[in-house]
């Protein structure tokens, strides 16, 4: 097996949406080193959505990035509007990970595109 590399400091992508949150660990280049969700950590239909399920993801995530990589301080970048997203941040924090920045990269909408015509009958 090949040695893994030694990664101090990465980024942490998470997307938390209605149905499922996904938790994706990068170096700072933004190659991905250790992904998971809570679908993979074994919850399925509605449980999935759940703040629970979002923590345990984390979790096995992060406890595998820091036994393999060696991360120790990251940064998280959160997206999408689901149950998932506070918890999944109170995950990293008892997880001992240092965190050098949160940041929300939701899409919000500028304008949109252009509506359909008004519908005549």
């Amino acid at each position: 097996m090949a040695t893994k590399k030694s990664i101090e400091s990465g980024k942490i992508f998470i997307s938390a949406s209605f149905n499922n949150t996904l938790v994706n660990v990068t170096d700072e280049k933004g190659d991905t080193l250790v992904w998971g969700s809570s679908g993979a950590a074994g919850f399925k239909g509605t449980r999935r959505a759940t703040p629970y399920a979002a923590t345990l993801a984390v979790e096995k995530v992060i406890k595998k990035a820091k036994d393999e990589y060696g991360v120790k301080e990251v940064e998280i970048y959160v997206k999408g509007p689901g149950p998932g997203r506070d918890a999944a941040l109170r995950a990293i924090r008892a997880a001992g990970v240092k965190i050098s920045l949160i940041a929300d990269v939701t899409p919000m909408p500028h304008n949109g595109p252009r509506p359909k015509k008004k519908r005549r009958v």
